[in-house]
């Protein structure tokens, strides 16, 4: 990762673009809803032969709200492409985890001339819009925008939904107990409600056409990103290759090693560290 971002202005929106800026493969690698470029870098091989660009996107990570609404993966996708563009990365690589996988899967189909490979890390949407694993975004958004901090977070611990997944996902469970402890919660609830109600905006027969290397990544124990769509995408995407992992909520450190192994291996098969621009 560079030593230090980047800033893009976008509308009036401040936002913090890495760049490794080395490598002659380039890759555009995008965070899940409320990570950031750490989560990313978690999860990337980065090395010499690899360049990566990850933007945070609004009102995540360093990155500033803004205050065009409402906020959507278009919009996210919209200023991912601008990073590249601005980066002269004129053909990349796309991938990303959750919401950063929804916003390569857009950036695919929607620009197809601009995207050489696809690499799709545990995603939690398919092609329908707010699909059932992201309601429980929505419910703590809700209460985030309606109760004070303390009383937001205690009433969703004692949820049905929080029981649910403290016995079948915990580590899904922990990640949205986080989200009431954000120092921007109240303007992070917004993107919460609106990303988790959206989606790709890409059909089946969208992704059914996709002639790109692509790689899919799916692992189980995760309520939020479910193995069932991790292999929807797998089997629709023509000729996509479908990795299971181990999950985090068994072995985080073998959880993440077996992800960039994955991604590593995909990206050597295919463009054997070709220069795509």
């Amino acid at each position: 990762m560079a030593a230090a971002p980047t800033i893009m202005l976008r509308d009036d929106a401040a936002l913090r673009v890495f760049d490794t800026g080395q490598g002659r493969l380039p890759i555009v690698f995008q965070h899940g809803l409320g990570g950031d470029a750490a989560q990313v870098a978690q999860n990337f091989p980065d090395g010499p032969s690899r360049r990566r660009l990850t933007v945070e996107c609004r009102a995540q990570g360093g990155s500033g709200a803004g205050s065009r609404r409402p906020f959507s993966i278009e919009m996210f996708a919209d200023d991912v492409l601008a990073a590249a563009d601005a980066a002269g990365l004129d053909r990349f690589v796309a991938g990303g985890i959750s919401m950063g996988a929804a916003i390569a899967l857009r950036l695919a189909a929607r620009h197809p001339d601009r995207v050489a490979g696809l690499v799709l890390v545990r995603p939690a949407w398919a092609f329908e819009a707010a699909p059932q694993n992201m309601r429980p975004y929505i419910d703590v958004a809700e209460l985030i925008r309606r109760l004070p901090p303390d009383e937001a977070r205690g009433a969703f611990a004692s949820s049905a939904t929080a029981a649910r997944f403290r016995r079948q996902a915990p580590d899904n469970l922990a990640s949205l107990l986080g989200f009431f402890e954000r120092e921007n919660a109240t303007v992070f609830a917004e993107v919460m409600q609106a990303i988790a109600a959206d989606g790709p905006g890409i059909s089946r027969a969208a992704a059914g056409v996709l002639a790109i290397p692509t790689l899919v990544i799916g692992c189980g124990i995760d309520l939020v990103h479910p193995l069932v769509t991790a292999r929807e995408l797998a089997e629709t995407i023509p000729d996509a290759i479908f990795t299971e992992v181990t999950p985090k909520a068994i072995d985080k450190d073998r959880h993440f090693a077996e992800i960039r192994a994955a991604i590593g291996g995909f990206l050597d098969r295919n463009f054997n560290n070709q220069d795509q621009s």
